[in-house]
This record gives structure tokens, C-alpha cells and sequence, in this order.
């Protein structure tokens, strides 16, 4: 793969998208290369002009999040990347203006750009310079003038939004038509309050390796084919699935395949489909911890530590244990009001703790609860660990944890 680059101007405001929506039209014309954005170290829009031999009709190349590993180089076509704005159009019942919000240089940034290009509209772009912010999301979502609008937005995102006291704030919200939220499991109470508020919320599902979501509120897309395979993992078909990954050919991933005329994705994700079509997410497959011979669902184990009222959010892994062969461990974000705030770690006996510390006063609570599922290894933070584009880092998380686990 050869990519040249041009950076446009370190941004003092809002990144200027000009140079990124000329490149991406000509390539969706086929007037020019495949398309890989990125941002530089000063914070400016780098465009990348990337060859692509043996996909003439290449369009973008898009690296995946990496919150598992190292990221992918995705390459989306001028098919699959028409099939899913389409598809979005007809699910969201038109075509509109969009709220660029999330890192242009990840796949639902980028379908921001790209929906806006099949659309003829002007998508507005937040000034994140300064971190996503109440203030700067509300600033940008006022300049908005299509009666139509629409933004993408991660969980922790909405949850800032949805906090802050300005009743400017729920007043932008709730003038977009959607409020498409993906890129991480969406807690219920979140969405149950999202919706109370009168934000028209759409949950979304999908990846970089399906040109994005495809799957809204847990229904695929118009072309979009989901199944469920035999060891549990999710596999989604039709246009919308990515040509491929530029390092590597499919035979040797097994990530994509072709059935019966249909490309599919195999996930990593596991999940059910109910009689009505409806897809759940159950987690991923690796989040299986096996810990004294009984298996532990790490995403179930989440789930039931977030029903505490000090919990705004964990995230829970398998770590390394000579007496346990892996041992249950939690990250976790403490809630801003019924905890001190204090930053907090603990074990089992929890040695040397004061008894009021959060982590050990949480973890003590959950061994009286969930017994065997319970964290044996808790840390708490204001809040979890992310990537840019939004995503928890698992990795980092991880090694902390296993750290943490080492050390007691």
C-alpha cells in the first residue's frame, strides 16, 4: 500500500473538512484514489491518497478502532458505502444535514461526510479542540439550518449532554430527526432516559468492516442480512460489508466470506435474534472468563455491577491468576454523587484500605451479591478508559487490571 498525504492547516476552531469531502467526491466518482484520513500530531485533517491495486472501485480506507488489538486497514467501496447511505436514508425516512461530533478519521465520522456527499448537503463540523464539550456541541448543532438534522453520537457523549444544566443544550438535542448512538453497548437507563427527554435516539450497530451501523434499534438495514452462526457470533451480509482488509486476503482472516452470491462478515460479537427478527447483543466471544473451572460472562458481570447507583460505568475482564487460572477484575467509574471521588483500588482482604474506600466498600457489596461472579480485583477511576473514536480501551484496562491482580 504507497499513501501520500497533505495535512490542511492546524485547525484553531472547528477541523476544516473541504479538503476531505473534495478527495472522497472524486474517489466516489472515480476520479481518484482511495481516501485514508487521519489527524496529525498538531491536531490538523491529514488526507491520504492511498493505492489500492486489484479494487478500482476503492473509496475510503479505514482503520478499526484497535480496542482489542492492533487496528485494520478496512477498504470501503463506492457500492458499499452507497448501499448503506441509502439504506440509512430510507430507515431514518430522509435525507438531511448532519453534525460531524466523532473523530473524522473512524468510520462513523467518515459516513458523516459521505452521507452528506450522496445527500448534496453541508455537514457542520463540532470545534473539538478543545475535548467534546455541552458548550461546543450546542454552539455547532445551532448552526444547522436544513430542517432535517442528524448527528452520530458515542454512549458517554450522550450521557455529557444529557448532564449538563443548560436547557440550551436538551433544546438542540431534541431538534435533530435521529440521534444515531453506537460505537459501545448503550446502558438502558441511559436510553430510557435519552427517549423520556424527548431525544429520538436510534441505537445502531455495525463496524467499520460494514461501512458502519447496519443494524438500527436491532433490526438490520434495507439489504442487510444478519444471522446468527453455530458457535454464537454474529454474521451480517448484503452490500454494506467492506471489500476487505488491505494487509491481509480474506482466505487468510476468515473474517469475510461469500455465500450464495452474498458477502458476509463474521463478527467477534456474540448474539440472539428473537421471532420477531430483532438482533440482541450478548458481548464478545473472547469475554468468556473461565475462573476455577466455572464460566463467567464478563459483558454479564458488567451489566449487574452497573445497576449500582456509585457505578456509572465498568468495564470487566478475565486476568491472569496462579490460583484461579484467570480471576474476574472490574474497572470502574464511580457515579459523581454518592461516592468521595477518590480514586480507590482492591483485592481480596483488600489489605491495608481504609473501610470507607469505594472499591472496597463496591466490592464487599458485590461478593455479598453476585458471590462467585463478584470482581476479585476492583479499580476505581472517574472514568473508564477511551479511544478517540469513543470506544473503551480495552486493552489499556486490561493491563492495568492485570497489573493490579499481580501486585497483591
Amino acid at each position: 500500500m504507497n499513501s501520500e498525504a497533505s495535512p490542511t492547516p492546524a485547525p484553531s476552531g472547528p477541523l476544516n473538512i473541504g479538503p476531505a469531502l473534495k478527495a472522497l467526491a472524486a474517489a466516489l466518482h472515480g476520479e481518484g484514489p482511495a481516501v485514508e484520513l487521519s489527524v496529525g500530531p498538531d491536531g490538523e485533517l491529514v488526507v491520504g491518497h492511498v493505492e489500492t491495486p486489484g479494487c478500482d472501485d476503492a473509496v475510503a480506507v479505514v482503520r478499526t478502532s484497535g480496542s482489542t488489538g492492533v487496528p485494520k486497514a478496512t477498504l470501503l467501496t463506492v457500492e458499499s458505502l452507497a448501499a448503506s447511505s441509502m439504506a440509512t436514508a430510507l430507515r431514518l425516512k430522509g435525507e438531511g444535514q448532519w453534525l460531524l461530533a466523532l473523530p473524522v478519521q473512524f468510520v462513523a465520522g467518515i459516513q458523516v461526510l459521505v452521507r452528506s456527499l450522496f445527500a448534496g448537503t453541508r455537514p457542520w463540523v463540532m470545534d473539538m479542540s478543545g475535548g467534546f464539550t455541552p458548550e461546543a456541541f450546542t454552539a455547532a448543532a445551532l448552526e444547522l439550518t436544513d430542517k432535517i438534522r442528524f448527528t452520530s453520537l458515542v454512549p458517554t457523549q450522550l450521557q455529557r449532554l444529557l448532564d449538563d444544566p443548560s436547557p440550551d443544550t436538551l433544546a438542540v438535542l431534541r431538534r435533530f430527526n435521529a440521534v444515531l448512538l453506537g460505537g459501545a453497548p448503550t446502558p438502558p437507563a441511559l436510553l430510557a432516559a435519552a427517549r423520556e427527554a424527548g431525544v429520538r435516539v436510534v441505537t445502531t450497530y455495525g463496524s467499520a468492516e460494514t461501512s458502519g451501523g447496519c443494524i438500527y434499534d436491532g433490526y438490520p438495514l434495507e439489504g442487510v442480512s444478519v444471522r446468527v452462526d453455530t458457535d454464537g457470533r454474529i454474521l451480517l451480509g448484503g452490500d454494506t460489508v467492506a471489500a476487505g482488509y488491505i494487509e491481509a486476503p480474506d482466505e487468510e482472516t476468515g473474517t469475510f466470506f461469500e455465500e450464495d452470491g452474498v458477502r458476509w462478515y463474521r463478527t467477534s460479537d456474540l448474539g440472539s435474534i428473537d421471532d420477531d427478527g430483532r438482533l440482541t447483543v450478548l458481548g464478545r466471544a473472547d469475554d468468556v472468563i473461565i475462573t476455577g473451572g466455572v464460566k463467567v460472562s464478563a459483558g454479564h458481570v458488567q451489566e449487574q455491577l452497573e445497576k449500582s447507583d456509585a457505578v456509572a460505568a465498568a468495564y470487566v475482564a478475565g486476568v491472569p491468576s496462579a490460583e484461579w487460572g484467570q480471576a474476574v477484575a472490574a474497572y470502574v467509574a464511580l457515579a459523581p454523587a454518592g461516592t468521595d471521588g477518590r480514586e480507590g483500588t482492591a483485592g481480596e482482604g483488600a489489605a491495608g484500605q481504609e473501610p470507607g474506600d469505594p472499591a472496597v466498600v463496591l466490592q464487599q457489596h458485590w461478593q455479598r451479591q453476585l458471590g462467585v461472579l463478584a470482581p476479585k480485583t476492583v479499580l476505581t477511576a472517574p472514568a473508564l478508559r477511551m479511544l478517540p473514536n469513543g470506544k473503551p480501551d480495552r486493552l489499556a484496562m486490561t493491563a492495568e487490571l492485570s497489573a493490579l491482580h499481580r501486585g497483591k
